[in-house]
């Protein structure tokens, strides 16, 4: 296993928000870089207290997977060359093996069936009388 499909998830505080950063085990995180890519001025590791609190995780096994609160999340580019990476599995040791994403055809969608039958509300929009009308379960017919 490559230690750069071993991702570690940081929290960083950008502006007063807290983001999330994935990024391999084997790369330091770049606070400056961090906050341009969200579009911030200033970032800076964010208090341990406040990243369990937010994500519900204990420091050191926080998954970007399934936090308490969404966060903004940055991933490193580098993780689309692996097929699969190791994330965090929300507890210190367990690990979670997401697979990438690909990008697939938008789908179409069909038209639906028309159905067999008219409901008593449709058939009332025709001008149906009341004879002609399908039953909901009361008796009617021809006087």
């Amino acid at each position: 296993m490559s230690a750069e499909r071993v991702l570690k998830t940081l929290v960083a505080d950008v502006d007063g928000t807290l983001t999330v950063a994935v990024l391999p085990v084997s790369a330091s995180l770049d606070l400056k870089a961090l906050a341009a890519a969200v579009g911030g001025k200033r970032a800076a590791m964010a208090d341990p207290a406040a990243a369990e609190r937010s994500s519900g995780y204990v420091v050191g096994g926080i998954s970007p997977i399934g936090q308490r609160r969404p966060l903004r999340t940055v991933v490193d580019a580098s993780v689309s060359a692996h097929e699969t990476v190791l994330v965090s599995a929300g507890r210190r040791g367990a690990s979670l093996e997401p697979r990438a994403r690909r990008p697939r055809a938008p789908h179409r969608r069909r038209p639906r069936p028309r159905r067999p039958h008219l409901s008593a509300r449709s058939a009332r929009r025709r001008g149906a009388r009341s004879w002609q009308r399908p039953s909901l379960g009361r008796c009617s017919s021809p006087r």
